[in-house]
């Protein structure tokens, strides 16, 4: 297989990954260096090896690579299913706390969680480029097969293509996630009201900013970690209180979108508080020096949610008590027409405005 692929590897496609985060892999049938060629997206002999020797093998027998479509188990509590859909093209393909199969586990879970449901299947499209290294591809299987565990959810179909060299990043993931609503009522944007307030679960700008470093084109470093995580243990706290009223993760344009999308929807605003809004300290600086905006930066791990002002605090405290100790209360709905503003400490303020350009592309 290597024989047919030339030496040379454009730029585009990693050739490995640093040895800090790698797994050790001792069952692989793919010799040292093998690389993907065009003659693995074929249908033939060497894309089932692909798929029997490196997905089923890590992803376990759930993957029934022998039919076209696969059955959903039915639901044994009856409830209403829902089903999410998304693709996954972040760059570089290995960041300092995760990387591309933890970031699509997680978005695609975190999205059915907002949503008041509970994960259950995954069903997971891989597009490789021709000449990356397949041990890097089996590297980021493993991490999907961990984020799967780690939420509780099987992966239940797939498909792998392969596209020519120089025509891809390396790795492209596109996903659909199934799970069914546990929430008592449906959430959404629409039943928001004037006065509720707006909670954020953690620090935000993280995966943004640590993404931003691990591109190493800013010639500077750091020891910033991407909060990229399942977001579970936060809506399953949030999902018991009666006041909730919409929760949305904060991923491509981060906290300010969020808010803007509640103030497009309700027609009121959002006022956000800055000294409220948590922003560690490491992020704050990056985006100083680099001139963004950290309300503005992609966060993985966190939960924006809306609640009615009597069960805001109970649950602020709700998830404090289970160690979420950088949750906060950062805003509120007002009668704003339609307008986000910023409330600095000295009582000033600030309209932010909504996201024109792309600040940082191929985040998530």
């Amino acid at each position: 297989m290597s024989d047919s692929v030339p030496d040379s590897v454009p730029d585009s496609v990693p050739d490995s990954l640093p040895d800090s985060m790698s797994d050790a892999v001792t069952d692989s049938p793919f010799p040292p260096g093998a690389r993907i060629s065009l003659a693995h997206g074929n249908g033939g002999r060497l894309m089932r090896e692909l798929i029997d020797g490196l997905f089923a093998r890590i992803l376990g027998t759930g993957i029934d690579t022998r039919v076209d479509a696969a059955a959903i188990p039915s639901d044994p509590a009856g409830g209403e299913w829902m089903i999410t859909t998304d693709g996954f093209t972040v760059e570089p393909l290995e960041f300092p706390g995760g990387d591309i199969g933890s970031l699509a586990v997680h978005g695609t879970v975190n999205d059915l969680a907002v949503s008041g449901a509970r994960p259950r299947w995954l069903s997971l499209n891989v597009f490789v480029e021709e000449g990356l290294e397949i041990a890097l591809l089996e590297r980021v299987i493993r991490s999907i097969a961990r984020a799967s565990a780690e939420a509780g959810v099987g992966i239940l179909a797939g498909d792998t293509k392969v596209v020519r060299r120089g025509q891809g990043g390396g790795i492209y993931l596109a996903t659909t996630g199934i799970g069914t609503r546990v929430a008592p009522m449906p959430l959404g944007l629409d039943r928001i009201k004037l006065g509720d307030q707006v909670l954020v679960s953690g620090s935000v700008g993280d995966h943004g900013a640590a993404v931003m470093l691990a591109r190493e084109q800013f010639g500077i470093s750091g020891e910033l970690r991407s909060d990229a995580a399942c977001v579970l243990p936060v809506t399953d706290i949030l999902v018991g209180q009666s006041g909730l009223r919409f929760m949305r993760d904060p991923t491509r344009g981060g906290l300010a979108t969020v808010a803007h999308d509640i103030a497009s929807v309700t027609g009121a605003g959002v006022r956000l508080f800055e000294e409220s809004i948590p922003v560690r300290a490491p992020v704050a600086g990056v985006c100083e020096i680099l001139g963004y905006d950290p309300l503005y930066l992609a966060c993985e791990g966190r939960v924006v949610a809306v609640l009615d002002p009597d069960s805001a605090q109970p649950a602020l405290a709700a998830l404090h008590a289970a160690g979420f100790s950088d949750a906060r209360i950062v805003g509120v709905v007002e009668a704003l027409a339609g307008r986000v503003v910023l409330q600095t400490p000295l009582g000033g303020e600030r309209i932010l405005p909504e996201l024109e350009d792309d600040p940082l592309p191929r985040i998530c």
